[in-house]
């Protein structure tokens, strides 16, 4: 890889994570892009059906910790690609084996804070990924986050509160079921479930 390819890369990567990185690219031939914000995924692996590579998406906007740990989700699907085809599930036992290996890996190489490195450790070293400790890990990931700051999310709403959701849906909060809430729409008197952490702007 060339040194402005590796550049680039620290753009969006923490520095020491840069190296390994661009050696999981240049070994797998991975057509590597960085892309625009997708509401419904953070990053994207497709094997080479159609193309003659691997080719590996991910968000621009992710803070440098987000965008390492989307890389390693997506070159665990890749390594699983190789080895099983389509013949497991997704995310099933083989890719979160996988993914742990790879996360421990960069672990070792002290690329992460503190905080960061404690919610890994919960979410994917020291037990099977749950939908507790993931959200731990996607609230102490949003600390770094320029823009997270001075949002507003669902979970930071009083019961009853009207909000209004990007796409200028009303609704309002009620309560919360496991792990979303349960939240009206005014506009068709529907109920949808809502992740704590969804941005939304509260209605005074």
């Amino acid at each position: 890889m060339k040194e402005s390819d590796k550049k680039l890369l620290g753009q969006y990567l923490p520095a020491a994570a840069v190296e390994p990185v661009a050696k999981w690219i240049v070994s797998y031939k991975i057509h590597f892009t960085i892309t625009r914000s997708r509401r419904t995924k953070l990053g994207d692996y497709r094997p080479p059906i159609r193309y003659s590579n691997h080719r590996i998406t991910i968000n621009h906007n992710l803070n440098p910790y987000a965008f390492l740990i989307t890389f390693i989700h997506e070159l665990a699907h890749l390594q699983v690609y190789k080895q099983y085809k389509n013949k497991v599930l997704p995310h099933g036992k083989q890719w979160r084996e996988t993914y742990r290996k790879l996360m421990l890996e960069m672990m070792q190489r002290a690329v992460f804070p503190a905080d960061v490195h404690r919610a890994l450790e919960k979410s994917i070293v020291k037990a099977k990924a749950s939908s507790s400790s993931e959200m731990e890990l996607t609230r102490v990931l949003m600390r770094y986050d320029e823009e997270s700051q001075t949002e507003t999310r669902v979970e930071d709403l009083p019961p009853d509160t009207v909000f209004i959701t990007e796409n200028g849906m009303r609704f309002r909060k009620g309560e919360k079921q496991r792990t979303r809430y349960k939240c009206l729409n005014l506009q068709n008197n529907r109920v949808y479930t809502f992740h704590p952490l969804t941005p939304v702007r509260e209605v005074k």
